[in-house]
């Protein structure tokens, strides 16, 4: 009958079985890949932004000089560091850095939509004559001649095939245009605001 012991070099346990709620070694790696991603993203952005991001100051600062690299092994260099030390946060402080970049893109988003509501604007005025009636309707303040001149010079570049000066000036004033609106209408809720805070004082 065979020992069942045999090849057994002792009491039989589960004491030095390997943990196996720890992360394994694939999972360590996405977390790596991940932070390093997180680290290249706030690299890649604005000096400004990264200033208001909240994280620790020495991964600030790595991410801060890593920008200021121009030398492509010592910004490789660099980024390995900056890697190492996103690698040092805990979950609370990535999720928040995390959150912050989210809320850029959410930003980006919206700058990218109306950047294309204001080049559906500008095809309008070039195909259709009465979007320059509506937009001088909405806006007196604009001279009229110029912009007749612009789209004319607009409609010429694409004809002939030349550089769009007109074509891009057009978008620039219906920009500024845009730009004006959004502060109006920002003034107009603050002065409501100030004067709902202020409607208890005659009671």
């Amino acid at each position: 009958m065979p020992n069942p012991n045999r090849g057994s070099c002792g009491p039989q346990s589960n004491e030095f079985e390997p943990e196996y709620d720890r992360p394994s070694k694939s999972e360590l790696k996405r977390q790596m890949t991940s932070l390093q991603k997180m680290g290249q993203e706030l690299v890649d952005s604005a000096r400004d932004r990264v200033k208001r991001v909240p994280m620790p100051e020495d991964v600030r600062d790595a991410i801060l000089e890593c920008q200021q690299i121009t030398n492509h092994e010592g910004r490789r260099r660099q980024m390995q560091y900056v890697g190492k030390k996103m690698r040092t946060l805990d979950e609370a402080e990535v999720a928040l850095i995390q959150k912050t970049i989210d809320s850029w893109k959410g930003a980006s988003k919206s700058e990218t939509a109306m950047m294309h509501a204001l080049e559906r604007k500008r095809e309008k005025l070039l195909t259709n004559d009465m979007a320059l009636t509506e937009l001088m309707a909405e806006n007196p303040e604009l001279d009229v001649q110029h912009l007749r001149t612009l789209i004319r010079n607009a409609k010429k570049e694409q004809a002939e095939n030349k550089p769009p000066k007109a074509y891009r000036e057009i978008f620039q004033i219906l920009k500024e245009i845009q730009t004006k609106h959004k502060a109006a209408q920002a003034l107009d809720t603050n002065t409501i605001d100030d004067d709902e805070d202020g409607g208890d004082d005659d009671e």
